[in-house]
């Protein structure tokens, strides 16, 4: 992945984690190595082994009242041993001013001191939620995502074989965007992954013929989303290259992403076949596999039950001669 400073933490989550920069800006170019967070109450009491100091510090109202309660030398000492480690940066929670002497040696040390107004628990979780998912694992696939009926699916396929047509017919019956020619792809956890598009592509789609249009302005913010989870992917091949294809929807095909084991459906295209509807048919059917319903293996059990019935009754009458 790609290097994640101090700085860029501070622009991404300035409003919402209520940060104010308070010293030690020359280090703001540091660089955040680890998604782990810790409040250092054991290395301020002086356990210093196995201190982690490649993670971002968080000082709430216990760490501060203790340091507060010795004496300013001893305060300062104890801080000053802190910041010898290279640590990515400091935030006081609680907005908890500390004292100058702090901040100089934050300065000195070039090492960010933030203050947040929220509380030390609140500051945790979304931090630590937010550093997991700069830290998640990435990928950037060709195709197009759509969130059809509330299922995040994304179409492959070869360059002009329909799949931006396709989402843009979804669009119109009132589904919604998630990317289109570029993918992000995340991993969260050991078997989700979120698709988003990338920051310079935004919702816009290339329309052979027409060229670059914006989703957004044209239809509205209720036509797209910035990310989804992904369901299924589904394949569009032409159907002269398709040599053969499941027709009963039996086998279960996957593609791997990141680890993640997709379903597969592949669509065989030709000229007039309408991939809107196949698509909608395909995010419902999804839906009732979720729900503990498969309608091809219903059906090829009943086709089962039916002709076993059909020969035991001719094995049954096959001696009757009155």
């Amino acid at each position: 992945m790609e290097k994640l400073t101090v700085e860029d933490f501070y622009k991404d989550r300035r409003s919402n984690f209520e940060l104010t920069l308070l010293s030690g800006s020359n280090g703001l170019k540091r660089v955040i190595e680890s998604r782990e967070v810790q409040r250092p109450s054991m290395f301020l009491m002086g356990w210093t082994k196995g201190f982690a100091s490649e993670r971002i510090q968080i000082l709430g109202r216990t760490e501060m009242s203790y340091l507060q309660s010795l004496t300013n030398e001893k305060m300062l000492a104890i801080f000053d041993n802190l910041l010898k480690f290279d640590i990515p940066c400091i935030i006081i929670s609680k907005g908890i001013m500390p004292p100058p002497g702090m901040l100089e040696i934050s300065d000195r040390k070039n090492i960010p001191l933030f203050s947040s107004k929220l509380a030390t628990v609140d500051l945790l979780n979304k931090l630590s939620t937010w550093l997991d998912v700069k830290f998640a694992p990435k990928v950037y696939i060709h195709g197009t995502m759509v969130d059809v009926y509330g299922v995040g699916m994304i179409y492959t396929g070869k360059s002009g074989i329909g799949k931006s047509e396709c989402a843009l017919d979804l669009v119109e019956r009132g589904h919604r965007l998630v990317a289109d020619d570029v993918i992000e792809l995340r991993k969260r956890g050991d078997n989700v992954l979120i698709a988003s598009g990338t920051n310079l592509l935004g919702h816009h789609m290339e329309i052979r013929g027409v060229g670059i249009i914006d989703i957004e302005k044209l239809f509205g913010v209720r036509a797209i989303r910035m990310q989804k989870r992904v369901e299924l992917e589904v394949r569009l091949v032409m159907w002269e290259e398709l040599p053969d294809y499941d027709r009963l929807g039996l086998e279960n095909m996957t593609n791997s992403f990141l680890g993640v084991e997709i379903p597969v459906v592949t669509i065989p295209v030709s000229t007039g076949k309408n991939l809107t509807a196949i698509s909608e048919v395909i995010a419902m059917n999804f839906m009732l596999k979720v729900y503990g319903e498969n309608p091809a293996k219903s059906f090829v059990e009943k086709l089962n039950d039916e002709i076993r019935r059909k020969s035991q009754l001719q094995d049954y009458l096959k001696e009757d001669i009155e």
